[in-house]
């Protein structure tokens, strides 16, 4: 367990006063292994957000509910938290566990007269205003993917531990009347990888170091049976939300078998001439992130069972170009939700993605030895490089413009990126737009999106970063862990579109952590090459004064150390393991 009270203590120290949130990350009392890393853990809850009745009639000794405990009931417990119902009043409790987990719940029932189940209902929330929602209405609230909402029966003297959803609140409701029940425990039954974090990133600004972490920490709970897109929506391997999610994982926990898994899985669920995911975009992504992995790892064999596959992929594309060189992909068009309806945007988009794809697939022929193909290939993405896409305005197809090289990265920065600030962003599509300020050198406006646009989320109470956020939405607008005032909109159930309408919108998506991989990259200044052989540093603080961190490379953990010096240049520190090249 000590990996997770790790980061849980990271986490806390960076937390903001306003969060009033205790220097630990809940109270375990038991932990049992589920498959080679995977464990489960029961967390108390940090505070009693809410309750029906602040009488003490019908709520009784709430504060033994936070209190450590051990998981056990006795037949000689006393002064237990207590629900009395009655024909007027059935009362209810809202917990908070103090940040978003993946799992559920264990509930305990000490001695009652009546030794009939009790039936609770419960409801799990990503926020608070879901947690106290209804199924359906205009806010949205779902039971779809997994279940949030439902009714349970506690037996006398035992336990029930039910629920598999993302979660950081519960709100927890007698059901029948004339019931007089005392809990021992409402304890969230927490389910995660014990893996540790072999990246960090430390500066002295606190919000940065925050972002990393509450980055590092979405990826991580999303490291499930598969690398799912979302811990309560939708659990599901989608290919091109896992391209921002292996970066992650790359740049924290260094190479992990759960890439190759969901990776394999995606092609063995998808042959060919069908696109993953129904989405012409997503195979390219798959393409992508083989050839992140091999820069990273070098894992040559893993790439080589990819090679029929990959040049069945690539031959299938390049039957998309037309005369004029422009592609024609069919099958989903899709990049994010944002640029969904903007036809131009689509089409930069994927022209771009095309010239990447052709040219990391030609490099890809040259691991294989493959001379003829290697030739081939890079011939297809020059091809693609004669079309210039015209009228797009977005950001999301401009980044990618700027990184095909189809476009000059200073100008798309000046003229699409830095436009309006952080609006119209996306948290998928924000990394690529980090990736292309970098190549326009504008390393201390990318910061500035960094901390306005993802420090957004968490100046609202986040403590994973979301599907979607629009940074306009935050005006009149409350915080994800108090309760919804009439004067003020509600982030989560009052806003969304697309597939994440009001609550059914996930606060905890993998594609949202871009930051994580990017400051490690850009700010620490950590370049891997020759697969994974050597590593160039150079460093990049923009406004801060000093960086430090890890990175995990093939070798063992790489650690550096940047001050900058009064006349702006910075002095560099590297411990580096054994048989890593090191550039400067």
């Amino acid at each position: 367990m000590k990996h997770i009270i790790w980061i849980a203590l990271v986490f806390f120290v960076s937390q903001s006063i306003n969060a009033q949130l205790p220097p630990v990350f809940g109270e375990e009392y038991e932990g049992k292994a589920t498959t080679s890393d995977m464990v489960k853990t029961y967390l108390k809850p940090q505070r009693i957000v809410w309750q029906s009745d602040n009488s003490g009639k019908s709520i009784k000794n709430v504060e033994t509910l936070i209190k450590k405990g051990n998981g056990q009931v006795a037949v000689n417990d006393q002064n237990l938290f207590r629900f009395i119902s009655t024909e007027a009043e059935r009362p209810g409790i809202l917990l908070d566990y103090g940040k978003e987990i993946n799992g559920g719940v264990k509930i305990s029932m000490g001695i009652r007269k009546s030794k009939t189940p009790l039936k609770l209902r419960l409801r799990f929330g990503e926020s608070v205003g879901e947690a106290m929602s209804d199924i359906g209405g205009k806010q949205n609230a779902t039971n779809e993917h997994s279940l949030r909402d439902f009714i349970i029966e506690v037996p006398w003297l035992g336990s029930i531990e039910v629920g598999e959803t993302g979660f950081r609140f519960l709100r927890i409701d007698v059901v029948e009347a004339n019931e007089n029940a005392p809990i021992k425990s409402i304890d969230a039954a927490f389910v995660y990888r014990d893996i540790p974090y072999l990246g960090s990133f430390e500066s002295n600004d606190e919000r940065l170091n925050q972002i990393w972490m509450t980055g590092a920490y979405t990826v991580h709970l999303n490291m499930q049976n598969y690398l799912w897109d979302g811990i309560k929506r939708d659990r599901l391997v989608w290919v091109g939300d896992m391209h921002p999610e292996v970066m992650t994982i790359n740049t924290v926990f260094g190479n992990h078998e759960i890439v190759h898994k969901s990776l394999d899985l995606a092609r063995d669920q998808h042959p060919l001439p069908q696109w993953m995911n129904g989405i012409s975009s997503y195979s390219m992504w798959w393409l992508l992130i083989h050839k992140n992995a091999y820069d990273y790892h070098g894992d040559l064999g893993y790439l080589k069972e990819q090679e029929n596959y990959m040049i069945g992929l690539l031959d299938q594309l390049s039957m998309f170009i037309d005369k004029s060189n422009k592609e024609i992909l069919d099958g989903g068009r899709f990049m994010d939700w944002p640029t969904s309806e903007i036809p131009e945007a689509v089409h930069a988009g994927l022209q771009a993605m095309m010239v990447m794809t052709f040219e990391a697939g030609s490099e890809i022929m040259g691991i294989y030895q493959k001379s003829e193909l290697q030739k081939k290939y890079l011939k297809v993405a020059e091809r693609l490089r004669k079309h210039k896409p015209k009228g797009n305005t977005t950001k999301q197809a401009a980044a990618l413009m700027a990184m095909a090289n189809l476009e000059d990265a200073k100008k798309i920065n000046e003229q699409i990126l830095t436009k309006d600030g952080v609006q119209r962003m996306s948290t998928f599509y924000g990394y690529y737009i980090l990736e292309a300020m970098a190549k326009a050198n504008d390393y201390k406006g990318a910061l500035k999106v960094i901390r306005d646009y993802w420090g957004g989320m968490l100046d609202l109470g986040a403590t994973t970063f979301w599907e979607d956020f629009d940074i306009l939405d935050t005006k009149n607008t409350g915080r994800i862990d108090e309760l919804p005032l009439p004067n003020k909109f509600d982030i989560h159930g009052d806003f969304g579109e697309y597939c994440y309408v009001g609550y059914r919108h996930s606060f905890c998506h993998g594609w949202a952590s871009g930051p994580t991989s990017w400051l490690s990259q850009h700010v620490l200044g950590i370049h891997v090459m020759d697969a994974g052989e050597t590593v160039q540093i150079t460093p990049h603080l923009g406004d801060l004064r000093w960086a430090k961190g890890s990175f995990p490379t093939k070798y063992g953990p790489l650690k550096v150390s940047h001050t900058k010096n009064a006349d702006g240049t910075v002095k560099t520190e590297i411990d580096a393991p054994d048989g890593l090249t090191i550039i400067q």
